[in-house]
């Protein structure tokens, strides 16, 4: 049986990058994995606006806290230089919900989107599960997504690359391919293989 994103046929033209929460508001946790995370984030961003497919960026937003407009938090990454081809606010989860992404996706007529942003297993993960059921092909790039250390309800402490790992378990060939920056950038897997 094929992998699903082995049938899509989408090409650069109907492909768009999703940069996902990469805002000032994540400052308030660690910042161990960000030097890494930012290279890997920005060399996406060059590489897809190389390739001419267009760049959306998405933030959170709430209405207090720092992830609220006027905490002036909600803002690119000092590090990463971005000008994006369309702006969403989005109050969920997924950036599909609520911020007319979805629309906008339809009326430019993207079928497939490369995922890469902040949290791993929030945002990113919740959208590429979302977009996948709305059928985009998607790739998960997790090397370009950022998470942080948690400890469970059972006290269980998981690192960063624990929680990545399990994202990338639950995602791969269900719901994305779980794919480098270069793999993203080089297009669907069909293309790949060819």
């Amino acid at each position: 049986m094929a992998s699903w994103f082995m049938e899509a046929k989408v090409s650069a033209s109907d492909t768009a990058l999703l940069v996902i929460d990469v805002q000032e508001s994540f400052r308030i946790y660690s910042d161990a994995d960000v030097p890494v995370f930012v290279e890997r984030v920005q060399r996406l961003i060059d590489g897809a606006r190389a390739l001419t497919i267009p760049i959306v960026q998405v933030f959170h937003v709430s209405d207090s806290g720092p992830f609220s407009i006027g905490s002036g938090l909600v803002k690119t990454f000092s590090q990463v230089s971005l000008v994006p081809d369309a702006v969403f606010h989005k109050r969920k989860h997924s950036a599909l919900i609520g911020s007319g992404l979805d629309v906008w996706l339809v009326q430019n007529g993207i079928r497939r989107l490369i995922v890469c942003g902040i949290k791993t297993e929030q945002c990113c993960e919740t959208t590429t599960r979302h977009a996948s059921d709305m059928g985009y092909a998607v790739d998960f790039v997790s090397e370009a997504t950022l998470t942080f250390a948690m400890k469970d309800a059972r006290g269980n402490n998981w690192s960063a690359a624990e929680i990545k790992a399990r994202s990338e378990l639950v995602l791969d060939r269900r719901f994305a391919r779980i794919a480098t920056v270069d793999q993203a950038l080089a297009g669907p897997a069909e293309k790949q293989a060819a």
